[in-house]
Order: C-alpha cells, then sequence, then structure tokens
C-alpha cells in the first residue's frame, strides 16, 4: 500500500469515527464544476479577456470605485459571474460531503470563501453555511443609505461578454434608488454591509465553542487569501487538507494533506468509508 493510499485510508477512519464536521472551503472547491478560480493575473484575463485587454487588475474590478467609475464593466463583470453561477451545476463531491454532514451526530457546519452559493445549491443548510466574504446573490446599496440587503433573484444580468459589460440596466436599492452591488466584501471596500455575515459568523462561533472533536475537511483553500485555512486549522481536532498544489500540513499527527482535485479526492474517501 502506498503513503497516498494509507493516508486515504486513515483519513476515512476520521470521517467515518466523527461526531463533528467543519468543512472549509476556497476557490478550488469549484473548479470540478467548471467555475474559474482567478489563479495569478494571467488565469483572470483569460476567463475575462476585455478586462485584461483594458489592462484591468482582478483587484482593480473587484472594489467598490469600479461600480463608481465604470458601472457597466463592473457590473458585467459581476453580472457575468452572477449567471454563470446560476446556471452551473455543484459537482459531485458536494453531494459526497452533504452525505457525510447528515451522518454526523453532532451536526456540520461549512465555512467558506467563495461567494457561489453552491453549498445551499448542493442541499446544505443554509444556516449551517458561513460565507465569510458575502455572498453575490445578496445585494445591498453602493452608497450604503443603510444596512439593508435583500436577495439578487429579481435581477437578470444581461451581459456582452465580448465587452464584459452590462447591457440592461442595473439593479437598484429600493430604498433609496442608488445603483445596488452584490454584498461581497471586495478590495479596499468600506462600503460592504457586514451584519448578514457578522450574524452567520456569531452562529459558527456558538456552534465551535467548547467543541474538542471537530474533524475539519479543507477544499481548495489556497495561500493567497488563507482566511478559510486558517479558520479550520485553528479549530481542527483532527485535520483533513484537499489541494491539488498545496496540500503541505503543519504536523503530521493530527494533520493529513491529500494532493488532488475536490472532487478526485472526496470520491477516494467515500469509496474508503464504504470500504
Amino acid at each position: 500500500m502506498t503513503t497516498e493510499d494509507k493516508n486515504i485510508e486513515l483519513a476515512a477512519g476520521w470521517i467515518r469515527d466523527a461526531r463533528a464536521l467543519l468543512i472549509t472551503a476556497g476557490a478550488g472547491m469549484g473548479v470540478d464544476s467548471g467555475l474559474p478560480d482567478f489563479r495569478g493575473r494571467e488565469g483572470f484575463w483569460r476567463a475575462y479577456p476585455a478586462i485584461g485587454a483594458a489592462g484591468l487588475r482582478f483587484e482593480d474590478i473587484a472594489a467598490p470605485h469600479a461600480f463608481d467609475e465604470n458601472p457597466k464593466l463592473a457590473w458585467g463583470f459581476y453580472g457575468h459571474r452572477l449567471a454563470l453561477y446560476r446556471r452551473t451545476v455543484p459537482h459531485a463531491g458536494f453531494g459526497i460531503l452533504r452525505r457525510w454532514a447528515d451522518a454526523m451526530p453532532d451536526g456540520c457546519r461549512v465555512f467558506t470563501s467563495n461567494v457561489d452559493g453552491h453549498f445551499q445549491r448542493a442541499g446544505f443548510d443554509a444556516a449551517t453555511v458561513h460565507e465569510c466574504h458575502g455572498s453575490i446573490h445578496v445585494l445591498q446599496c453602493t452608497t450604503p443609505c443603510d444596512e439593508h440587503t435583500w436577495s439578487a433573484d429579481g435581477f437578470v444580468p444581461e451581459v456582452d461578454e465580448a465587452r464584459c459589460e452590462l447591457s440592461n440596466a442595473p439593479p437598484r436599492c429600493p430604498r433609496c434608488g442608488s445603483m445596488a452591488r452584490p454584498n461581497i466584501l471586495m478590495f479596499d471596500d468600506y462600503s460592504w454591509v457586514e451584519e448578514p455575515t457578522a450574524l452567520s459568523r456569531a452562529r459558527l462561533d456558538a456552534w465551535t465553542k467548547g467543541r474538542g472533536d471537530i474533524v475539519v475537511i479543507e477544499l481548495g483553500a489556497g495561500t493567497g487569501i488563507p482566511t478559510a485555512r486558517r479558520f479550520g486549522e485553528r479549530h481542527a481536532a483532527r485535520f483533513i487538507r484537499i489541494n491539488p498544489r498545496e496540500a503541505g500540513v503543519r504536523t503530521t499527527r493530527s494533520s493529513i494533506g491529500l494532493p488532488g482535485s475536490a472532487l478526485a479526492v472526496l470520491t477516494s474517501l467515500d469509496q474508503a468509508i464504504g470500504r
């Protein structure tokens, strides 16, 4: 049996015996569903060539000032992502995780830096999912005029993909009429309405408080924005990191690094659990 096989068997045993499960996820979790992860400037420009042609970085367009300076381009970028996330089906790994979560005697929680809403789409209870950077499926005022947020369900973006520009009217704040924006924490963002995320974080902290038996499964969380990595490491009794490029772990006694994509490794773990 190879070292990789032994690690799969060990991790499968930890999941099989677990009472509480914490899932932490970054952009790599969505790659198997066909979503881009914007890895590096060139990767971002390949996904959005019109923004690359303008010489703009991810940090330039994913920022509140973009909605003031070029609202068509800003909403072209976020409108395209909103439509993409709506039509993309979460990969089968989400279903594997939900099955494991349902079997946990003391429950399961999700901490994700992704804004795509795919854990909820895959059947996870929204009350158990903490989206630390907000959600593209929720809107807020660009001003903002108050702490109000609302669902983006009523907005259907029409995007000229060649120009990455919104063709139809952008959504408006129902209270003051100003342009709306996604309720996502952006770069240099001092206007993000944080209240929904803060309430979600309080629920998660209440669940983790005093709990020393949590098995953490981290999926596709990179070191560039290490929010999900740090949260999972801090709360794990046993820790499983799944990552195709950055699977290293700090300790080997209570942590396992499994190199590979989320779907491939989750499938291998599920098969091992069933044996």
